[in-house]
């Protein structure tokens, strides 16, 4: 009875305390809007892999799709939470990040399911020692060797960190795309979509005051235009033919308060099958047609 009611005072607090930073957020309307419309676009962010792994589950196979990208989306919206939870007024970071493990730990279990062994067992091995090891390391480094702001400091800096080595991933984006000269395995839709995240979180973390949220989308908003900038200038480019299995595994980002990769599955566009069909059939049919001429000079010569 009494663990009852001391668990009962418990959850009375921590709703409190949901309660008061909802509070302290809605005195603050700018700054609570911002929050609310990057939750919105982060959430349909988080669901743009859905498809691959509708794809997953039809075929039972994981095909040549890899798991780092979604095991680095879970590293990093379990230090953006654990951050989040450490601050006053971070509720609106709380939500997304809390979606984000959750959703991100459903794609790694299907990834798992259907990956070949060789991949379930590196996948497993990685989820370990980074998802479980490495998190819990930091956990308890920032518990133990620092209290009260510092912590939150430090940790909003490690957290900064990882965004930075996360938004490199676009510039695989960028290197294929010079190289095929073709931007069909890059949504124009999803890059808009994530430098838009990035405007919105910048501002959300400027109105809070909280330069951890606010440093990482900048550079996200710079990649993010670079991306449809390159989209602009290749649209209507003659593409160079680069195996589909190449082109699987390119790797988008996202601009939220926490990063995160995504590979894209590569579908083809109809017209430009059929245009290298076309092309294909024209060729066959010239050698066929210079197979013949030389077949009649060599009966005539006879």
């Amino acid at each position: 009875m009494e663990k009852s009611r001391e668990l009962s005072f418990v959850l009375g607090d921590s709703l409190a305390e949901i309660v008061q930073m909802a509070v302290m957020n809605m005195q603050h309307p700018l700054a609570f809007t911002f929050g609310i419309l990057g939750n919105i676009i982060s959430f349909m962010v988080y669901l743009a892999p859905v498809p691959t792994f509708i794809r997953i589950l039809r075929k039972k196979t994981t095909e040549d799709f890899q798991s780092l990208p979604y095991l680095v989306a879970l590293f990093s919206s379990m230090l953006w939470l654990y951050y989040a939870m450490l601050k006053n007024d971070a509720i609106l970071l709380v939500t997304i990040n809390s979606f984000g493990c959750v959703i991100e730990t459903i794609y790694i279990a299907i990834y798992i399911a259907y990956a070949t062994r060789e991949s379930r067992v590196s996948t497993i091995k990685l989820l370990v020692s980074m998802n479980m090891g490495l998190f819990s390391l930091i956990l308890l480094l920032t518990h133990f060797l620092a209290s009260g702001s510092t912590r939150v400091k430090a940790l909003g800096w490690l957290c900064v960190a990882f965004s930075v080595c996360v938004f490199a991933a676009p510039l695989n984006i960028v290197k294929q795309i010079i190289r095929t000269k073709s931007v069909e395995f890059m949504p124009f839709t999803l890059s808009f979509f994530l430098t838009l995240s990035a405007v919105i979180w910048f501002a959300y973390g400027l109105l809070i005051k909280d330069l951890c949220v606010a440093l990482p989308n900048i550079l996200g908003f710079v990649l993010g235009l670079l991306q449809m900038l390159l989209y602009g200038i290749y649209r209507n480019a003659e593409k160079k033919k680069m195996p589909a299995e190449n082109l699987k595994s390119i790797v988008i980002r996202s601009t939220l308060g926490a990063s995160e990769v995504y590979p894209v599955d590569a579908q083809p566009d109809v017209s430009t099958a059929e245009h290298d069909q076309t092309e294909e059939s024209k060729e066959n049919e010239k050698s066929t047609d210079a197979s013949h001429d030389d077949l009649q000079s060599n009966e005539c010569a006879v």
